[in-house]
């Protein structure tokens, strides 16, 4: 795997690296030990798959609330997702800043989404796949979000016009909270 830091503290873009003959190919996604070694401490404890059918879908951001942060490695494993984190961390020197990255099946690459953020994501095409490793169970009563369009943070989204978004995730607070 190549680690590439990103302007986000502790934030960071993860490419696979192939290992490929006539069969295919191998790479690997995760290992404990290498993500430690590049300081990126992760135990994975859940995962998950998301899909969705249609192009411009948009979900979050979400975070959990402390004592149950959780640290996020995100990969698309079909079509392609404009992915989006924001620090909300108090004691960050990047607080409130945001980093936007177009996570793909081709491209292969992973987001590493520490503790304190809130992330989100809009689908590129339709029929895309996103897979989740959390380092924490999802506890439904931590669950946070702000506003995917609150201007404090000035997103810029590809396409924000008209996006396929839950009533939970337009309900978000449209401030900056404390995480």
């Amino acid at each position: 795997m190549i680690f590439n830091s990103t302007p986000l503290d502790g934030a960071c873009v993860i490419e696979v690296e192939r290992h490929a003959d006539e069969r295919g190919f191998l790479a690997r996604t995760f290992c404990e030990r290498e993500f430690a070694e590049h300081g990126l401490p992760m135990r994975i404890v859940q995962s998950s798959t998301i899909h969705s059918p249609r192009r411009n879908t948009l979900r979050g951001l979400h975070y959990q609330e402390a004592p149950h942060r959780e640290i996020k490695l995100v990969r698309c494993t079909r079509g392609s997702i404009f992915l989006v984190m924001v620090d909300l961390r108090a004691d960050s020197d990047t607080q409130n800043d945001w980093l936007g990255v177009e996570l793909t099946a081709w491209n292969e690459r992973m987001a590493y989404i520490p503790e304190g953020f809130a992330q989100g994501y809009q689908t590129l095409e339709d029929d895309t796949e996103v897979h989740y490793q959390m380092s924490h169970h999802y506890v439904p009563e931590a669950a946070r979000g702000v506003r995917w369009d609150d201007p404090a943070f000035g997103i810029e989204w590809p396409a924000a016009d008209e996006p396929l978004i839950s009533e939970r995730d337009r309900a978000w607070p449209d401030r900056l909270p404390s995480a």
